[in-house]
């Protein structure tokens, strides 16, 4: 299904990934501790600037700062919409 929005400029649409549920040990982690995700797949993307064209596109899978963008929901699920700037890296 296609999403009906489309960031302007230098902005990115991201799926956060799910948080971890277990620690590497199996200890399951409650959800009032769960840490809020930092890494997350890139949905859709602006069409940059004059000066900055857009370096990543969409599927990529990317790191952020752990406040970085503002949380909306669209359809159900959660996205975080960013400055392409507060991406930190492609993995």
């Amino acid at each position: 299904m296609a999403l009906n929005i489309k960031p302007l400029a230098d902005r990115v649409l991201i799926e956060p990934m799910e948080a971890e549920t277990t620690t590497a040990s199996g200890i399951i982690i409650p959800d009032n501790a769960k840490e809020k995700p930092q890494k997350g797949t890139v949905v859709a993307v602006g069409k940059g600037t004059k000066d900055e064209p857009m370096t990543v596109k969409e599927h990529d899978k990317v790191l952020y700062g752990k406040y970085a963008g503002t949380e909306l929901k669209l359809d159900g699920k959660d996205y975080l919409i960013m400055r392409e700037s507060d991406i930190l890296a492609i993995v």
